[in-house]
Parts: C-alpha cells; structure tokens; sequence
C-alpha cells in the first residue's frame, strides 16, 4: 500500500511541475477522442485546477518561507465559495451548491494560473540572485 502511495505521489509532482502539459494532453486527448472542445476544455480545466494548487503551494512556501499556502489558498476559495453564495442567495432566493463549487474551481484556475506564473518568476529570480 505504500509503495502505490508514493507512486501516486510521484506522478502527481511530476504533472504538477508544468501543468501546461496534463491540460494540453487532457484536451487534446478528450476532444480527439469525443470531438467535443468546450467540455474538453472545462474538463483540462477542472483536472489542472488540482495540480495548480499544488504547485502554487509549494511555490509560496519556498518564496515566503512560510507553511501556509495550502491554507491559504483554501481560505480563499471558501471565502470565494461564500461571496458566490450570498450572491446567488440574494439573486435567486436560493443557493445552488453545485454552481457554486464549480464557479469557485474554474475562477481558481483563473487565479491559480496567474499565481503560478508569478511565482515561478519570483522563485527564478530568487534562484538567480541568491546564486551570484
């Protein structure tokens, strides 16, 4: 049971290294294989979001030399998750939890996205100034 924990582990990092590359293969794969590119898109979508977190964490820990990045983040998709709510509460009268998880995972794509990339330079010009 161990051993198939630390493969999961392992392929895990390693898709979650450049993430660019599971979302291209996802899409290409599931249009190809479907022939439908919207839900191949919001599926590469979804599936990156899982491996994006991840990254990000990492690359805000070793950035700010802090252990709070997974929590961080899942304070901000909770908040983001709570604001949706209340607006949809105050729209419709009601709350539709399914919209709301999916609403909050592709705007966190959005924002995981974004953050990766300024982390990732942020990480390589630590790398480069700390190195000289």
């Amino acid at each position: 049971m161990e051993v198939l924990w630390e493969s999961a582990k392992q392929v895990y990092a390693f898709l979650a290294v450049i993430p660019v590359v599971p979302f291209v293969l996802i899409y290409l794969g599931y249009s190809a294989y479907f022939g439908d590119r919207k839900k191949a898109f919001r599926l590469a979508m979804d599936i990156t979001t899982a491996l994006l977190i991840g990254c990000v964490t990492v690359l805000f820990n070793r950035i700010f030399g802090s252990s709070f990045g997974f929590f961080g983040i899942l304070l901000m998709l909770l908040l983001g998750a709570g604001l949706l709510g209340n607006l949809q509460y105050r729209s419709k009268g009601r709350v539709n939890a399914k919209r709301i998880f999916r609403g909050v995972w592709r705007i966190g794509f959005f924002v995981m996205s974004m953050l990766y990339i300024l982390f990732m330079i942020m990480g390589m010009g630590q790398t480069f100034l700390l190195a000289d």
